[in-house]
């Protein structure tokens, strides 16, 4: 117990004021750690621009194979690239990159809505925009709440990074 008196061993006084600071931080340290593990919508935006940008820049395949390497600046945390062609089919997913070649649909939200369509229908009434659905997080290994933000980058292509919500 903390008394204010040199303890056994320690070579300091702990005073009222560095007691309550002590606590603090140990109470604060595991939601900052938790916080630490996730991703911000604000910062799968800025990842989603960059992903365009190289895409832009640095052409499809030399890009959808960066993005599949599953490394920075398209991989940080539970952030990461997925893109998606209009005939569904993932053809870059930096978070499990295992699921390339697969049907994005083969996911579907808590309404039995495929993924790949509620993408490619947002797509068309919006090239740049947000969709909300349930998946599996790669850092948690829950099933969370997440917003995508999508581009349509291509004929045929749209890329997006979704953030995972702490709820």
């Amino acid at each position: 117990m903390f008394t204010g008196q040199r303890s056994q061993g320690v070579g300091m006084k702990l005073t009222t004021a560095s007691v309550v600071l002590l606590i603090a931080s140990v109470a604060l340290t595991p939601g900052a750690a938790r916080a630490a593990t996730r991703g911000t919508p604000s910062e799968a935006k800025v990842m989603l621009d960059k992903a365009v940008d190289h895409l832009k820049s640095a052409g499809r395949k030399v890009a959808i194979t960066d993005f599949n390497a599953s490394k920075a600046p398209f991989r940080d945390r539970d952030l990461y690239v997925l893109c998606v062609d209009s005939k569904h089919s993932i053809v870059a997913n930096g978070g499990y990159p295992s699921y390339v070649g697969t049907s994005v649909d083969a996911f579907v939200d808590e309404k039995g809505v495929p993924l790949g369509k509620a993408l490619w229908d947002a797509a068309r009434k919006n090239a740049n925009g947000f969709i909300v659905y349930l998946h599996l997080n790669p850092v948690t290994r829950r099933i969370e709440e997440k917003t995508t933000f999508y581009s349509k980058v291509a004929d045929g292509l749209l890329c997006g990074v979704g953030a995972y919500s702490a709820r």
